[in-house]
């Protein structure tokens, strides 16, 4: 029974975590898809919390699956087969913190300084100068070609 617990609980952490990925992806600013910066704001609160639902569920299964096998690995009356703490548990358990950290983040990262205003910078264009090499000071025109592209300009 426990198993098939352990079974639900990580198949609707994958879920969570793949409806989570969605919206995550619908409430970046970065995206257009999603409508107004406060609409995808709340939108980007609602991935972080199915992020934070979903490591909350592996972090339970794994947890559940680990008591169980420390319970029958201590228990001297348990004559079946006895199984030990895998890497696959610790893999779990690290995949359920940085899914809950990543959520938390997620939903924190969303707070925006409000009384600041948000300042934009527009683009002058790069402003021409002309170097001492390429000036020409005499005002007459010359024919001969301009000396200053030797082999050195281009270094």
């Amino acid at each position: 029974g426990y198993i098939q617990a352990c079974r639900g609980l990580m198949i609707s952490a994958i879920c969570l975590g793949f409806f989570g990925a969605i919206f995550g992806l619908v409430g970046m600013k970065c995206t257009k898809v999603g409508g107004s910066d406060q609409t995808k704001a709340k939108i980007a609160c609602l991935a972080g919390l199915i992020f934070i639902l979903s490591g909350l569920c592996s972090m339970t299964s794994c947890s559940l699956y680990a008591n169980r096998i420390t319970s029958e690995f201590f228990d001297p009356s348990f004559v079946a087969q006895k199984y030990e703490l895998g890497a696959a548990l610790f893999i779990g358990w690290a995949g359920a913190s940085l899914c809950i950290i990543g959520g938390s983040i997620f939903c924190f990262s969303i707070a925006e300084n409000s009384n600041s205003a948000r300042r934009g910078y527009a683009y002058n264009g790069a402003a021409s100068v002309m170097s001492s090499r390429t000036k020409v000071h005499n005002s007459v025109p010359d024919k001969t070609p301009p000396k200053h592209f030797d082999k050195n300009a281009y270094v």
